[in-house]
């Protein structure tokens, strides 16, 4: 008996077939509720912009280790859609010491999840070699991507750091046990040279070769299908071809970002003009590879600017058409009377940012329905 489907069935198969041609997702195992937010991610890039902030849930400006509390949800009663954590915990400490970071991310991730919000991952990456921290120190560091890439001599111990990422991307189940799909962003700002994996201690040929076992390692072998991936130099470049120097290649790469304070106002100066060729350039990336883009870091620090939300932000990710899945901006230190990124109550900007809340273009966390689902759909 030949099979006719309805309307509704028809539709969806179409959807399914055409979403092959329109997105290069590289992981073609990736679990349905990953590729549903690739999907979605894609969809809301041409008409708005999500808005996310680091370790917002864990800490924010005064406080720390709070329930369903971050500084932005306490200005405009919404956590922001993109939250980040980062996996800098995962070596370089001992078994219990990761475990115990593992522990609090893995509920900060799924109770994310739950709620409808994204999780991002960067990857401040302690030396594997030196067994220092991630910044580059002249008089001790290490240049340790020849190191750890195939057949270098920490090869074998980069391998077991990826199994303990692997390990907390398969632990992060929600209540109907489906993964929770996360943005991960490792060797980020890698063309700047205060990383030890940055360009002036890693030959073009080591990061590409470290970058396409990374991927390779943790989606073919160890089996993560849960992971997006996003590759987010600094601000080193002002080409596309200048951009892609270090580039892995399409299979190992689904989201083009880019991390710029610079140009935004970080110690008083601005270009944005750069800053939106910049943003230009990975915008038309994605649209030509058919992939992500996303402004994966900024903000001003102190944000001392009271407008700087609508008037320079705002104004900035609404020109020229870009097609911008999200933009982060950075932490709020506990202690720190300057270093925070995100308003809270009683700081300077925040009736601009309530604004730029208010605007329809941008998205936070109440504003988006079944992001990991075929139903997706904007408040």
């Amino acid at each position: 008996m030949k099979f006719i489907p309805n309307k509704k069935e028809a539709l969806l198969f179409i959807c399914m077939i055409a979403g092959h041609f329109l997105f290069s997702q590289i992981d073609k195992e990736a679990t349905k509720e990953t590729k549903a937010l690739y999907r979605n991610l894609k969809i809301i890039s041409k008409k708005n912009i999500l808005f996310g902030h680091q370790h917002a849930l864990e800490y924010g400006h005064g406080w720390s280790n709070e329930v369903d509390r971050s500084d932005v949800k306490s200005v405009t009663g919404s956590h922001p859609a993109v939250v980040g954590i980062d996996f800098s915990g995962f070596s370089g400490h001992s078994k219990e010491e990761i475990a115990k970071t593992a522990a609090i991310l893995k509920e900060n991730v799924i109770a994310t999840y739950e709620r409808g919000g994204i999780t991002t991952v960067s990857w401040h990456f302690r030396n594997p070699v030196s067994n220092e921290g991630f910044y580059w120190k002249d008089s001790s560091s290490v240049a340790a991507m020849a190191f750890i890439k195939p057949g270098g001599s920490h090869h074998e111990e980069y391998k077991t750091i990826l199994k303990t990422i692997a390990d907390f991307a398969h632990s992060v189940k929600g209540k109907d046990g489906t993964l929770a799909p996360m943005i991960f962003r490792p060797f980020h700002e890698f063309d700047g040279d205060w990383f030890w994996w940055g360009k002036k201690y890693t030959s073009r040929e080591d990061f590409i070769a470290v970058w396409q076992f990374t991927v390779a390692y943790l989606r073919d072998t160890l089996q993560v299908h849960n992971f997006i991936y996003a590759f987010s130099p600094d601000t080193r470049f002002n080409s596309e071809a200048e951009y892609i120097e270090r580039y892995p290649g399409d299979n190992f790469v689904d989201m083009f970002g880019l991390d710029d304070y610079g140009d935004f106002g970080r110690d008083g100066k601005y270009d944005l003009e750069a800053g939106l060729n910049r943003l230009s350039i990975i915008s038309a990336l994605a649209i030509k590879k058919k992939k992500l883009a996303a402004f994966t870091e900024t903000g001003l620090e102190s944000i001392p600017d009271a407008n700087w939300w609508t008037q320079t932000l705002l104004k900035t990710l609404k020109s020229k058409n870009l097609q911008l899945a999200y933009v982060l901006v950075w932490r709020n230190d506990t202690t720190s009377p300057t270093h925070f990124y995100a308003p809270f109550p009683g700081q300077v900007s925040v009736p601009d940012f309530i604004n730029f809340y208010n605007d329809p273009f941008t998205l936070f966390e109440k504003d988006v329905v079944h992001i990991y689902g075929n139903s997706f759909k904007i408040r």
